[in-house]
């Protein structure tokens, strides 16, 4: 929105205004959307809290078949924080990103559908004061609908690349930068696994105090910088990447998931005094998906997201294999509670995760220059 307003103030001869030439740099408006996130999540912070507390009573209900001592030290604390990032992450957007591009929509919208679609189950689990919301089935069902409704309309919408003609429905690999396959509509499902994939990935991880939402911020980085190299065509020519026009504006919206995920922190922080929710997990996953699908690194989310990756590939090996064999290969799943159980402290599992997922985050911008 502050955007337009420069244009507009452009246009009217107020060029010479040094604040008012500040917006055209995204680089600038990338810090404030960030800033401005960030502020927004920790205003909300103890008054939402409260409020969150006398509408939930009992807070989030706590499985009782998992970590013993989480039932004792977790129980009462309400869920639902996930409110927090997404006002600062909308509020930070709306304000500095340019608001015609194409991409910044289909990623606002995803991350508004997955982020209501979370509440829904949030609020059944609180309601009826129960681990179990939605079905795993209603959610997938939803977050599939939703995917590939933004990915067609990236197909359709978005600016095309004229270095890469048919680079809408193609998948671009890392390293080998000129192996490009052209998967024409098949396309779709393959963003709308990526987005909802991911999406459910991170949820799998929200799992202990700040567990997913500083990785969330490592992969959110990333992918900013990403975003900003490859739509920007000297930086792209000079990286061998494939150019994808516009996209660089969604380093503003990553800015902004930066800026509400601190916001949040600061209150989730162990001990965390509000819990993210599904609220925030898969409105955050789905956001990360969606700007991989729009940056064309796709395969590049499943590096630097690394660690959301394996949560999930632990719940799947340990359903299938328990079906099979009536036998567990990890103590509990997802991962971080199978270490719980092996008698690591819930701050050792999580600092110890957040590590890994800096260092995924350093080798998926590897990619960008190896070949």
């Amino acid at each position: 929105m502050l955007y337009f307003l420069y244009e507009w103030l452009s246009r009217g001869g107020h060029e010479h205004v040094p604040v008012l030439n500040l917006l055209k740099y995204l680089t600038f408006r990338t810090g404030m959307s960030m800033l401005t996130a960030y502020i927004v999540a920790v205003a909300m912070g103890s008054r939402f809290i409260r409020w969150m507390k006398a509408k939930q009573g009992k807070g989030q209900p706590i499985r009782t078949d998992g970590i013993e001592r989480h039932v004792l030290e977790k129980s009462g604390t309400p869920t639902m924080g996930g409110f927090m990032i997404l006002a600062g992450l909308f509020v930070g957007s709306l304000l500095f990103a340019d608001l015609r591009n194409v991409h910044v929509w289909v990623v606002l919208g995803i991350t508004a559908a997955f982020g209501v679609l979370g509440f829904m189950d949030d609020y059944a689990k609180v309601t009826k004061q129960t681990t179990a919301g939605l079905s795993s089935g209603q959610k997938l069902v939803a977050q599939f609908i939703v995917s590939i409704l933004a990915a067609i309309a990236l197909i359709v919408f978005a600016p095309k690349s004229q270095m890469t003609p048919g680079l809408e429905t193609s998948l671009v690999f890392p390293i080998l930068k000129n192996l490009v396959i052209n998967l024409g509509w098949f396309y779709v499902a393959f963003a709308a696994f990526t987005i909802a994939g991911f999406s459910n990935a991170v949820n799998l991880t929200d799992g202990l105090d700040g567990l997913a939402i500083v990785p969330v911020m490592f992969a959110a980085s990333t992918f900013g910088l990403i975003a900003y190299l490859v739509g920007n065509y000297k930086f792209a020519d000079y990286l061998n990447l494939h150019f994808v026009p516009s996209v660089g504006e969604l380093a503003v919206v990553c800015g902004a998931i930066i800026g509400g995920g601190m916001g949040f922190l600061w209150y989730n922080a162990p001990p965390a005094k509000i819990f993210m929710g599904d609220t925030g997990s898969l409105a955050l996953g789905g956001a990360l998906g969606s700007i991989a699908v729009c940056a064309k690194h796709e395969l590049v989310l499943g590096i630097v997201g690394g660690l959301f990756v394996a949560e999930a590939l632990s719940v799947m090996i340990q359903v299938a294999y328990f079906k099979k064999t009536g036998k567990r290969i990890f103590l509990m799943a997802p991962i971080h509670h199978h270490f719980e159980k092996l008698g690591w402290a819930e701050s050792t599992v999580v600092v110890r995760f957040w590590i890994v997922a800096m260092m995924l985050s350093f080798v998926g911008l590897a990619t960008l220059k190896l070949r």
